[in-house]
């Protein structure tokens, strides 16, 4: 007799909607690795709302995860975010965000919720592309790459995204690629129990768009086999030289500060300093 076996995070999922994105796009795997994260964590869902923007990863938390979700206007997760949790305290706010959506017209609302230090958890799916809008060059994609708005190559240096929040005050700071799965849970787990603002840099497959437009490596597999021959982790890239580490991925957990005033706290504090005059 056949007994039918549930998968262990559908507890989570809105039964009714199905996933819509591309054949081999990393979103899967992220989506995995924060939902084991939460689970092993034991959180309560409902405690735990998502805010994601417009882009690919935007689909990840909306509308698929059962809790709440605020699914915001392009490049503004980071500041919808920062009024959740500063309307709702003890919610666990966790932002889904590509690299376009927080490093182009987010940018601002990043370095911003990273000097505040405010308690909110931002992954970011960097795929190094525009991908949802035909493969456009975005501010993290890497130089001389030809796309459909640089058919002649990209003559513009691309943002380091780990470097920028920690420049920014960010006070976790991970890098993982889609290949390190169980690292990149991990992180996630830390990130969302750490008092202070976290960002989560994950690099993603695309093979639609850039597979098809930069790296002419059209299928996830050997995308993710790239991640693995490329990445280097930071304990081991400390010790290399500038040269060694061209075209390489440093992955790990790069910043991690404890005891930084945090944004609502210090709301909180000024409250009660306000009250006593």
């Amino acid at each position: 007799m056949e007994r039918a076996v549930e998968h262990p995070l559908k507890k989570y999922f809105r039964g009714e909607i199905n996933y819509t994105t591309c054949p081999g796009c990393g979103n899967g795997i992220i989506s995995q690795s924060i939902l084991r994260a939460i689970d092993e964590l034991g959180l309560n869902f409902d405690d735990v709302a998502f805010v994601s923007g417009i882009g690919c990863s935007g689909w990840i938390p909306s509308p698929s995860f059962n809790t709440d979700l605020l699914h915001v206007t392009h490049g503004r997760s980071a500041a919808f975010a920062t009024g959740l949790k500063l309307a709702v305290p003890k919610m666990k706010v966790i932002v889904c965000a590509g690299d376009g959506d927080t490093s182009a017209i987010g940018g601002n609302h990043l370095i911003h919720a990273a000097r505040r230090n405010i308690d909110l958890t931002l992954i970011c799916v960097n795929n190094q592309i525009f991908g949802m809008t035909g493969g456009q060059v975005a501010p993290s994609t890497p130089y001389d790459s030809k796309t459909t708005t640089t058919p002649y190559g990209s003559i513009e240096r691309p943002f380091d995204l780990s470097s920028l929040a920690i420049a920014a005050g960010a006070t976790f700071v991970a890098r993982w690629t889609t290949y390190q799965v169980r690292p990149l849970k991990n992180s996630i787990k830390k990130a969302i129990m750490h008092k202070g603002f976290s960002f989560i840099e994950v690099v993603s497959q695309c093979p639609v768009q850039y597979g098809k437009v930069i790296s002419k490596r059209n299928n996830a597999v050997s995308m993710l086999l790239d991640y693995k021959k490329y990445s280097v982790n930071i304990s081991k890239a400390r010790s290399m030289s500038e040269e060694k580490l061209k075209d390489k991925i440093i992955v790990g957990e790069l910043v991690e500060k404890k005891n930084i005033p945090e944004l609502t706290d210090e709301i909180k504090r000024l409250r009660k300093e306000a009250a006593r005059k």
